[in-house]
């Protein structure tokens, strides 16, 4: 048995440290997906807080037929869902806190990775405009597609919609991306560079 699957087991048992070490381990991941989709920190926060205590609460259903953090990832996407219906998240739009925390600070850099580090921001920030002009579930489907990693097939069972859906919503996604950024690559060569660099 796995060292993971050894706190899982504990923590099925009520043990509430083991479950604490587990979440150690993927609340990072889990509030970068939530503050790249609600785009506030403190909504962020608030989101990643709920989906851990519904982790919690439903760790007895966990039955390894996935990994835990697939599992994890699944309640997350539910607690997006469902404030997405309600009046959850903010209206404003905040782009300084995620930008400060993706580029760090440049004075500590020679000119040259000053430079480069200042263009990757400036395509950060054009790529979180560009998010903003979608709609939440757009931008869900975009940062599960390109973000996470997952086939349209495993996001529309998410979402419970057609395949053709999925894929209809993240096209125009990389469509509102590409006209920001302006750009003239095919729409693999784009991903590659603007959504998996710059949103991790």
């Amino acid at each position: 048995m796995t060292h993971e699957n050894e706190l899982i087991k504990r923590a099925q048992n009520g043990d509430t440290a083991s479950f604490c070490r587990l979440a150690e381990a993927y609340e990072r991941r889990i509030y970068s997906l939530a503050f790249h989709y609600c785009r506030e920190r403190q909504d962020a926060e608030d989101l990643s807080q709920e989906a851990w205590l519904k982790a919690y609460a439903a760790l007895a259903s966990y039955r390894h037929e996935s990994s835990f953090y697939t599992w994890l990832r699944k309640i997350t996407i539910n607690c997006f869902l469902n404030h997405q219906r309600s009046s959850f998240f903010r209206s404003q739009r905040q782009n300084s806190e995620f930008l400060s925390g993706a580029t760090g600070d440049t004075h500590a850099h020679p000119a040259s990775e000053f430079e480069a580090t200042l263009q990757n921001r400036l395509v950060v920030e054009k790529v979180m405009q560009a998010l903003a002009d979608v709609t939440p579930k757009q931008r869900l489907m975009f940062l599960l597609k390109h973000h996470e990693g997952m086939t349209y097939e495993e996001i529309a069972k998410e979402f419970d919609c057609s395949l053709g859906t999925v894929k209809k919503s993240v096209s125009r996604t990389i469509a509102k991306l590409r006209d920001k950024l302006r750009v003239n690559e095919e729409p693999g060569d784009y991903i590659s560079c603007a959504a998996t660099q710059s949103l991790r």
